[in-house]
């Protein structure tokens, strides 16, 4: 959870005001029918995002007894950065969200910043019982007015439990359980139980590295060991650690992957999300990784983590679509931001090289309203257009073997996002300098680049998703991964096609698919 630093002096007073919320009340979520409900400009129709105000980082993904939780970073008072609250959303199938109540307040210890949850199945803290379990949530105390008087110690890890299954949460009353020794960006608790030495581990970022640390109880905490100092992108501060163990695609062999999330020091500037591909002891996180590897080669994928106890051990994915250069900015009124599409990951060995692949769950396909496929053949220097009214809904895919052409998203005020393969360099380009509103801040409009050094010679899948203020775009599976925002000023209605090259290239099973509101 990143404190922007252009919002540090905030007041101390209404941080406190917030404090004053009972935690425990429990209040019933009620199901109005409103008429123009999520229909504003640039309203995401697929994508979760709050009702109203400021929402950023993803935390405490849970899944239990059927439900996926799905808590964030928010602010109920304005639609920019305030004293953070967790707000909390629950689905049943990654798809269709319910909005629910406040979860965490602010109190005397301070805001309520990133962090996890787990379920407590064995009761080792001792807040349930073997018959209901508690919800642990843990995440880190950010005390404003130990800041505003210049110490670093102002960051503290504290934890809250639930009885109900999310519904209502009660703060332990030992907190802060882990202490904080003068580090000024101590943060983003991600704990998990490591079953090979029966112990709750924690990740925990600790400015420029990762900490690891351990309990038998979630109370009380141990550090283990620190990772990173000299490993990774460092053009920023480390965020929102995930530490996990994941089977090589195909075969036996187990490797556990660390997400690290930076701001700044990305790519493509601003925010995103580093991985590491290695071994954890139940002590030490080690890797021979040498090359940095991005999960989302983007500029709008931050603060991403994987859910706790997902059915089959799926590591499933969100983000926080956004980049703190420019997120306060976005032109939008009642609310700011939204989340990526749930996405699966999977490790992939390729060339003897490990890739973390990211993809679209398969529930998304409920939502898909497919229509049909088709050959789409384009000579050498020519161009296809594929007319669609609802390309800012829409769901994108076809097969290829082409390395040199340029898919160009365009409405009739000249507004456009081009996306262009260049197989010689090995680059794939999302260029949005022109894509519409791009003058709000001076690092929007981009020219975003991608290396695709390992795309297969065969043929590979292109699939987009469009949403009224965003584009995703997975090739080869999600082997690489581009998210970016965009505001155009009219719906996208046109899809060229542009061959780049002098011989004809294909693209089997064309596809493009309206897709249905969740809201």
């Amino acid at each position: 959870m990143k404190l922007p630093t252009k919002i540090l002096p905030l007041i101390l007073g209404v941080a406190l005001l917030f404090s004053c919320k009972n935690d425990n009340q429990k209040t019933k979520s009620i199901a109005v029918v409103k008429t123009n409900y999520y229909t504003e400009p640039y309203r995401p129709q697929f994508h979760f995002s709050p009702e109203e105000k400021w929402m950023n980082d993803p935390n405490g993904m849970v899944y239990h007894k059927g439900v996926y939780h799905l808590f964030y970073q928010y602010y109920p008072e304005d639609i920019v950065w305030g004293p953070m609250h967790w707000g909390h959303a629950t689905s049943k199938d990654l798809v269709r969200w319910e909005h629910q109540p406040i979860a965490l307040f602010p109190d005397k210890h301070g805001l309520i910043f990133s962090g996890s949850a787990v379920v407590d199945i064995a009761n080792t803290s001792g807040f349930g019982s073997a018959e209901n379990p508690p919800l642990v949530a843990i995440f880190t105390y950010h005390l404003m007015k130990g800041e505003k008087a210049g110490r670093n110690d102002f960051q503290t890890q504290g934890i809250a439990y639930s009885l109900d299954n999310g519904d209502t949460w009660t703060k332990y009353e030992g907190n802060p359980v882990i202490e904080n020794d003068g580090i000024k960006d101590f943060r983003d608790p991600k704990v998990f139980w490591d079953e090979a030495n029966r112990t709750w581990v924690m990740a925990l970022v600790a400015g420029d590295h990762l900490q690891l640390w351990n309990s038998e109880n979630l109370k009380e905490w141990t550090k283990l060991s620190e990772f990173g100092k000299d490993e990774g992108a460092h053009g920023g501060v480390w965020e929102c650690p995930d530490l996990f163990p994941i089977k090589v695609e195909g075969s036996d062999e187990e490797k556990w992957v660390l997400l690290i999330s930076i701001n700044p020091g990305a790519p493509n500037g601003g925010s995103g999300t580093q991985y590491f591909v290695g071994n954890f002891d139940g002590e030490k996180f080690t890797t021979d990784q040498t090359e940095i590897k991005w999960l989302d080669w983007g500029t709008d994928n931050y603060a991403g983590v994987t859910y706790y106890n997902a059915p089959k051990d799926d590591r499933i994915f969100i983000g926080w679509m956004s980049n703190w250069a420019y997120a306060r900015d976005t032109p939008t009124e009642k609310w700011r931001s939204a989340m990526t599409l749930p996405r699966k990951l999977s490790l992939q060995k390729i060339q003897g090289d490990y890739s973390l692949f990211n993809y679209p769950v398969k529930n998304l396909e409920a939502i898909v309203d497919r229509k049909g496929k088709k050959n789409i053949t384009v000579v050498g220097g020519a161009k296809e257009v594929v007319s669609f009214d609802s390309l800012n809904q829409a769901e994108v895919s076809f097969l290829t073997s082409a390395r040199n052409f340029q898919l160009k998203l365009s409405n009739s005020l000249d507004e456009e996002v081009l996306l262009t393969l260049f197989g010689e360099e090995e680059q794939f380009f999302l260029d949005r300098t022109n894509s519409g509103k791009v003058a709000f801040q001076e690092d929007f409009a981009s020219i975003q680049i991608m290396p695709v050094t390992g795309l297969p010679e065969e043929e590979y899948e292109v699939r987009l998703f469009i949403d009224h203020s965003s584009i995703e775009v997975f090739m080869n599976k999600g082997q690489y991964v581009m998210t970016a925002q965009l505001f155009p000023n009219e719906n996208y209605t046109n899809l060229t096609i542009e061959n780049l090259g002098d011989s004809e290239i294909r693209l089997k099973d064309f596809e493009i698919n309206g897709v249905k509101r969740i809201w």
